[in-house]
């Protein structure tokens, strides 16, 4: 677990990046970039990944963001043979915007 908590705090520093630069194509292309890899035989399983992302983000440095989460967990579960999907949603008045991910429709990282 420790090293899993340890590759989800990599992920989520590296989608800081993209956010501190205001670059949101970049971390979208970043994120719709991350292929699902085959299932290894010892593959971790979705609740497992977002428990990680929960500890790796209790220890970031500073509040993390709805997208740098979901981007994130997205790409780490893809990482590990999850097919998960970002999602990202908007009110335009007054302006609200989410984040969150899905496997199977199923929201996972979030309340549903």
């Amino acid at each position: 677990m420790q090293l899993l908590t340890f590759e989800a705090y990599v992920r989520l520093i590296e989608f800081e990046f993209y956010l501190r630069r205001g670059n949101f194509s970049a971390l979208y292309g970043r994120v719709r970039g991350c292929r699902i890899r085959p299932a290894l035989a010892g593959h971790e399983s979705v609740e497992r990944i977002c428990a990680a992302v929960d500890m790796a983000s209790i220890w970031y440095w500073k509040e993390v963001l709805c997208l740098q989460r979901s981007a994130a967990t997205t790409c780490l579960l893809r990482g590990h043979g999850i097919a998960a999907e970002m999602v990202i949603g908007a009110q335009p008045m007054p302006f609200k915007a989410h984040s969150w991910v899905e496997v199977g429709g199923r929201v996972v990282n979030d309340r549903p």
